[in-house]
């Protein structure tokens, strides 16, 4: 290089440090990106940089495209991945002709772009989409784009398969290694059959298939279609053969990427409060998504044992010598096929396509057609529709073996499934029908049996639950009326909470319960959620899911979990909590390890915190609620171990003098159900008191009172309790792992207390402002009487509660059940 030139290029890259000062997202013919200078190129949306960078350990210099605003700067395409420069003397310019260079050591070219076409005045631009373009100054048409030569990624918008037209294929191809960007041996992309489909290569063997489009997903990946993240597009014409995602929910950020060491194609979220990226999904899945694992007619089954099974019709081809490593045979007919042969076609369900590359595919023709089209070519093996969109339609012909059969069971059942139909000979399809009669006859007489066992009890839920269904279709004739009252609390969108909760993935679930499932979420802010999701098999319906909106969106306090919002959007209804780090009361004192962490202290200001949201409930609140359901479990504690009382489903209010009423449906747990509660269905106040009573003596002793029997004397927790006190022995009570921590007079009062509101009549339990009272207080308190539910005077229920009730098992936010 001559001295004007080297002169030529310092002053270019000296005027380049000023040019990118401010990060542009586009250079023109007179700039350049240098590695020397630390410049890059930033979309306008500043989500995405392109420059220079070394991988892993390697020293070696790339040019790529990144993450801009996510630490570790994660890399989604790069330039010169089989030819990288050993130096920061990197640049990449537009040059003259109008083409995109990348120059190394010696002004050598190290990387180009395969432009076709060329425009002398030429503008390279980085898109908000990640989408690094070459186009023209005035017109825009693109040139070249990155989004054409993948590398191991594919990001939203970005087309994997072919442009027919011009011959291109856009692959992914796995990195080497961490350190290496080149090309490694994982590939994955479409194969151009007449029946296209997308295969995972390594080399030059199919390692996954993903089974052809039926018109939603691909029939091996059920996991890409349509959700309330994503939008997926199939496009299959004389021009254009591609598979590409787009999002819903702009702000969401995630990529798929081929990873060569895992030998796996995973897709990622990033998750902003975690700062790191979460996979939600990875392919293969399993045993049976290895490419033809079971050989020819062989149906693999996650489940069964062994994973491959014969498909019905056929028998394993080595019978003399099987053995489960000989799999890879397959299977072969019963009774082998000619075409002399009267023949029909058994139907398979569920099933994921065979390997389409000795197949036909005709839109054009209706499922009969296809039917007759394969029946008179003696050499067609099976048919199905190749769409399944609105009853089918299109005509799928195979002509060989089937191979890479597996059992999709989500789908199995699914209207939308894809079914295939299997050539057989009459005689086999005759003998399959007089099994199927058999079973058919076994299976008649049997309901009629069953039929007529519970044909009496049938009749008295049938009421019931049509009574249950008339309530639940006025309150779903209610949701917008609903969404349209003044509830106090923000309404979340459906998507916004299933970003928030990684479309409800089960690595976020905490619980569940009547109500449903509880996920935890993280909103786009950074703030952390629970979601409360109701089911539509939930113990609880909408009447409990209204009564808890309206209730609480009433109430602060700080010893009440706090609403934030709430949802209801087509089949979903869900409500929206404040995070609790430390999750439920009960999943502490109930458990060896974790009671340590619960000193007396801790323990101390958890009884007085409760005490003080349930007078809060009682007295102090715009409404005078019941609890109904109070219990270790909806009992919350918050990253300070501060208490909240949550789940207030069961709840009822009063108002004016009102303080009691009844019920003929008794809801709640027993176990912490007021004698007069669980009898008679009178609630009170002092129902909640008897339950605080429970509580307060779970929380003392680190024992359960619903499964404490005392052998020995046959008592239950109360009861022992009750013993221990008359005979002066109280401290025997007390959890083991506070003998060293309790303050014993604290302990005792506390103890006392728990009697007072356990007596077995409503009037003589005190009420939560002298219980607050009595815990801060150094009087000397009122001796008990014998307390409720003593085992040696148990209460006999009456018939019509001896049942548990609907709710037995009441939902509990944050409890990892």
């Amino acid at each position: 290089m001559d001295i004007f030139a080297a002169v030529l290029l310092s002053s270019s890259l000296l005027f380049l440090f000023f040019v990118f000062s401010d990060a542009a997202d586009s250079i023109t013919q007179s700039q350049f990106i240098s590695d020397s200078n630390g410049t890059t190129l930033i979309s306008k949306d500043q989500g995405f940089a392109l420059g220079f960078f070394s991988p892993g350990n390697s020293t070696n210099r790339y040019l790529g495209i990144w993450y801009n605003k996510i630490p570790g700067k994660t890399v989604v395409w790069v330039a010169n991945r089989g030819t990288p420069i050993t130096d920061s003397s990197g640049v990449l310019m537009v040059n003259s002709s109008g083409s995109l260079v990348l120059l190394g050591q010696n002004l050598t070219v190290a990387w180009s772009a395969n432009s076709t076409k060329k425009a002398r005045n030429s503008i390279l631009q980085l898109l908000d989409s990640g989408n690094l373009v070459l186009r023209e100054e005035k017109e825009g048409n693109y040139l070249w784009e990155s989004f054409n030569y993948p590398s191991d990624t594919w990001l939203a918008g970005m087309k994997l398969g072919w442009d027919l037209r011009i011959g291109l294929e856009r692959r992914l191809t796995a990195w080497k290694s961490p350190d290496d960007p080149s090309p490694g041996e994982l590939s994955w992309g479409f194969e151009l059959y007449n029946y296209p489909e997308i295969v995972m290569k390594k080399g030059s063997k199919k390692f996954f298939r993903s089974g052809p489009w039926n018109g939603n997903f691909f029939s091996g990946m059920p996991e890409l279609q349509a959700t309330l993240l994503y939008n997926f597009t199939f496009v299959s014409n004389k021009s254009e053969v591609y598979f590409m995602f787009e999002m819903i929910e702009k702000s969401a950020t995630t990529r798929a990427v081929l990873n060569q060491s895992q030998e796996q194609y995973q897709r990622y979220m990033w998750i902003e409060e975690k700062k790191e990226w979460s996979m939600f999904l990875n392919l293969p899945k399993d045993k049976c998504d290895s490419y033809n694992l079971c050989g020819p007619f062989g149906n693999c089954i996650m489940g069964e044992a062994p994973v491959c099974q014969c498909v019905e019709g056929f028998k394993h081809k080595s019978l003399e010598t099987w053995n489960p490593e000989e799999w890879y045979k397959g299977c072969e007919r019963n009774k082998k096929l000619s075409c002399q042969d009267k023949i029909g076609f058994d139907k398979f369900s569920g099933l994921k396509m065979p390997d389409t590359t000795s197949s036909l595919l005709n839109e054009t023709m209706s499922l009969n057609e296809c039917r007759v089209r394969c029946l008179n070519n003696c050499t067609c093996i099976a048919y199905s529709n190749s769409n399944t969109r609105n009853g089918g339609s299109g005509c799928a012909m195979w002509f060989e073996d089937l191979i890479d059969i597996r059992q999709m069971a989500a789908n199995k059942e699914d209207a939308n499934s894809q079914d295939i139909y299997i050539r057989m000979p009459a005689s086999e399809q005759a003998a399959k029908n007089k099994r199927k009669m058999k079973v058919i006859v076994i299976i008649v007489v049997a309901i009629a049996v069953v039929f007529g066992v519970l044909l009496i009890p049938y009749c008295i839920c049938r009421r019931k639950n049509l009574r249950d269904k008339m309530e639940n279709n006025i309150m779903l004739d209610q949701n917008i009326e609903l969404q349209n009252e003044d509830l106090e609390v923000p309404f979340f969108s459906l998507a916004t909470i299933a970003i928030a909760t990684n479309n409800f993935s089960s690595d976020n679930k905490l619980g569940e319960g009547g109500f449903g499932l509880v996920y935890k979420g993280t909103l786009i802010d950074g703030h952390e959620i629970a979601v409360k999701r109701l089911s539509r098999s939930s113990i609880q319906g909408l009447n409990e899911f209204k009564n808890e909106v309206m209730l609480i969106a009433k109430l602060q306090h700080r010893n009440l979990v706090r609403l934030l919002g709430y949802c209801i959007e087509g089949d979903e209804t869900m409500l929206i909590y404040e995070y609790m780090p430390n999750r439920s009361l009960d999943s502490f004192i109930f458990d060896e390890t974790r009671a340590k962490v619960l000193g007396w202290s801790i323990r101390f200001n958890i009884i007085c915190g409760i005490a003080r949201g349930l007078l809060y409930l009682h007295e102090d609140s715009r409404l005078r609620i019941i609890h109904r359901d109070l219990k270790a479990s909806n009992v919350l504690l918050d990253s300070k171990m501060n208490p909240k009382i949550s789940d207030f489903g069961m709840a009822r209010h009063f108002g004016g003098d009102q303080t009691e009423g009844n019920t003929e449906r008794v809801v709640g747990t027993y176990g912490y159900m007021a004698p007069e509660y669980a009898i008679d269905g009178l609630f009170s106040v002092k129902s909640d008191v008897f339950s605080f009573g429970i509580l307060l003596l779970e929380i003392l002793s680190g024992k359960k009172n619903r499964g404490f029997i005392r052998p020995s004397q046959s008592l239950n927790l109360v009861a022992h309790a009750w013993n221990l006190w008359k005979e002066c022995r109280p401290l025997e009570l007390l959890d083991t792992c506070l003998e060293d921590c309790c303050i014993i007079l604290e302990f005792v009062r506390c103890l006392r207390i728990s009697f007072l509101c356990l007596q077995q009549h409503h009037e003589d339990r005190p009420n939560m402002s002298s219980v607050v009272m009595m815990l801060h207080s150094e009087s000397s308190l009122p001796e008990p009487k014998e307390p409720a539910c003593f085992i040696g005077k148990r209460l006999s229920l009456s018939s019509k509660n001896q049942s548990p009730s609907t709710n037995e098992i009441t939902v509990t936010l944050l409890e990892a059940q």
